[in-house]
């Protein structure tokens, strides 16, 4: 009962509270918080006013030094006044909250309030209300916002800034000034051939044709092609001579399959069937002249490509060579067999003996190969490079 009668006698601690979530008391004015007492508050406020006139945290600073000051005249028997400011840190958040806390601590240990009146200059600041509410109560909150300027030279400040910004970076003048230069310079020349008429035909072309290249990267495309042809680094020479090789084949196929197919269709032509039974029965002879007439280019274009991989396996010492040369032999006699199968299919009375034959050549010209290839590979083990695949695909392993 009696600490009851007590703590009813003594008034009612209130601190006015002052919170810079940002720390720029600290960083701009060099002065260490909590601060507590009018003294300090004001000073503080005046060396943060001076070090930077457009900062907000000291026009809350003053803010919180007035409602102090209006509430000791009121002269209130049963209220005892304070004023503190805590602050957090530049890079705010979990550490700012953090320090802004441990100074509420300190302030209340040596004020013991039981009220807070915040004053805070934004929404920033603001945020710290929870972490304020959850350790005192808070009566009222005073949000300070400054007042701009907003006078002619201030505009044509900014104005001018971003005038400069657009003529300076080429991210923004190639839109802003070089596609209205553009259609400016068009409507100069049709003006002087007396075309101005189809100006808003050439303008929408012009416009659609920017948008088409934007929207599909068709620039980026064409700088990275440009910076790719720019850097191009040819790679070595038996890489040329394998890669050349290949498009030289290529091209051979292309032309013995176009060959086959034109001798075919000029034979289909004069046959011309009437319905599909009589197609199925003249298909085998198409068949035989589109073997003929495109196995030579064919064959011949797959060996070329076989002779640059070769070429480039014997300078690197790839054991891989003897294979390839034991391939290039089987498809060269590869031609031999189709030519024997076009015959068969052109002329079915011909016969299947120089098809058996052809193909019975084959086989044998295979296993020679394969044995071949083993012994010039025992023999000439030391010019070749040994790799643990090539040990295994040779039996050496």
């Amino acid at each position: 009962m009696a600490n009851e009668e007590l703590e009813q006698s003594e008034p009612k601690r209130i601190v006015v509270l002052c919170v810079d979530r940002d720390g720029d008391i600290g960083a701009k004015a060099e002065v260490k918080t909590p601060l507590i007492g009018r003294e300090q508050n004001l000073d503080a406020a005046v060396r943060l006013a001076l070090s930077d006139p457009e900062e907000p945290d000291a026009n809350a600073m003053f803010e919180a030094v007035r409602i102090y000051d209006h509430l000791k005249k009121e002269d209130n028997p049963k209220e005892a006044f304070e004023i503190a400011t805590i602050s957090g840190n530049e890079l705010g958040g979990v550490g700012a909250d953090r320090k802004v806390v441990a100074e509420l601590g300190e302030v209340l240990n040596r004020f013991p309030a039981k009220e807070v009146i915040l004053v805070v200059d934004g929404y920033s600041d603001e945020a710290v209300l929870p972490l304020v509410q959850s350790r005192v109560q808070v009566s009222s909150i005073s949000r300070i916002v400054v007042k701009h300027s907003e006078s002619i030279e201030e505009t044509a400040a900014i104005f001018s800034r971003y005038l400069r910004t657009v003529m300076d970076n080429p991210r923004y003048s190639r839109f802003i000034l070089g596609v209205p230069g553009i259609l400016v310079l068009i409507a100069g020349v049709l003006w002087l051939f007396n075309l101005l008429s189809i100006f808003w035909i050439v303008f929408v072309f012009v416009l659609s044709a920017i948008m088409v290249i934007k929207g599909f990267g068709a620039d980026r495309a064409a700088k990275n092609l440009y910076m790719w042809i720019k850097e191009y680094s040819p790679p070595p020479l038996k890489v040329q001579i394998s890669n050349f090789a290949i498009l030289g084949g290529a091209l051979c196929v292309v032309l013995g399959t176009y060959s086959g197919w034109a001798r075919a269709a000029s034979v289909a032509s004069t046959a011309a069937p009437a319905n599909f039974a009589g197609w199925l029965s003249i298909f085998p002879r198409l068949a035989g002249y589109f073997i003929k007439d495109s196995t030579i280019l064919i064959v011949v274009g797959i060996c070329i490509a076989l002779t640059g991989r070769a070429i480039r396996w014997y300078l690197e010492r790839d054991a891989r060579l003897l294979r390839n040369a034991a391939l290039m032999v089987t498809v060269a006699w590869t031609s031999q067999i189709l030519d024997s199968a076009s015959d068969l299919l052109r002329s079915p009375d011909s016969g299947y003996a120089k098809l058996i034959f052809t193909v019975v050549v084959g086989i044998l010209i295979g296993v020679a190969s394969v044995l071949t290839i083993l012994v010039v590979h025992r023999s000439s083990r030391g010019f070749f490079r040994a790799t643990k695949e090539q040990a295994e695909e040779f039996g050496e392993g």
